[in-house]
């Protein structure tokens, strides 16, 4: 780590951002800071670094390694993808071979429900399973009927109703799609915020591959 580059870099930073200027007027007062003492209170981050990067840069960088660092916490502390004690290797790799792939599907489903970000578990599980179910039958059809019970009740329903008419449509056309084609339609949709509208493209096989 080059510190007085850094440090040279980071002034400099300073100055482009208008903080400097900032400083001069007076430094803004934080909340992060808790006590009951009648005086300002200010929090700093000071981040440290090589990189011959601009500071706005730099602080990009910060971000997009936090949201790397989202799924690993997200599986870690509420998918219990940590924490396997036996010695047996063999349970530990089924144990989080399931989990991984218990998430992926959540979280493509999740995705399908709320396109525009990504939900995490702790919200998403009491958002879209958190319901009641009463099933009925009445002149040969089978219908579902869920009472959510939490606070979102009315967005739930806009969700649900979202997925059962996606899903209906794509029952009605199953029969001339084949499955490369229905996984397609689904994905594309998954992934709607990523890919604006667009479908995806069919995959290129391996040779040899069925």
């Amino acid at each position: 780590m080059r510190f007085k580059h850094a440090k040279t870099k980071f002034q400099r930073g300073c100055e482009k951002c208008g903080l400097e200027r900032q400083r001069d007027a007076g430094q803004l007062e934080m909340a992060f800071v808790e006590t009951l003492d009648p005086v300002k209170k200010y929090e700093y981050a000071v981040h440290v670094t090589s990189l011959d990067d601009g500071i706005l840069t730099i602080a990009q960088h910060y971000r997009d390694r936090g949201d790397a660092e989202n799924p690993f916490d997200e599986l870690k502390n509420q998918w219990g993808w940590a924490g396997y004690t036996t010695c047996d290797l063999k349970r530990c790799q089924i144990m989080a071979r399931h989990i991984a792939l218990i998430y992926n599907w959540w979280s493509l489903f999740a995705r399908l429900a709320i396109p525009d970000k990504h939900a995490e578990a702790i919200t998403s599980r009491p958002l879209l399973l958190h319901a009641v179910g009463k099933q009925t039958r009445h002149a040969g059809q089978t219908h579902l009927t869920l009472t959510s019970m939490h606070g979102k009740a009315s967005q739930i329903r806009k969700i649900l109703r979202y997925l059962t008419a996606f899903f209906r449509g794509i029952r009605r056309t199953a029969e001339q799609l084949d499955w490369a084609t229905r996984w397609r339609i689904i994905l594309s949709r998954i992934f709607i915020q990523f890919l604006r509208g667009r479908l995806l493209r069919t995959p290129k096989l391996i040779e040899g591959e069925p």
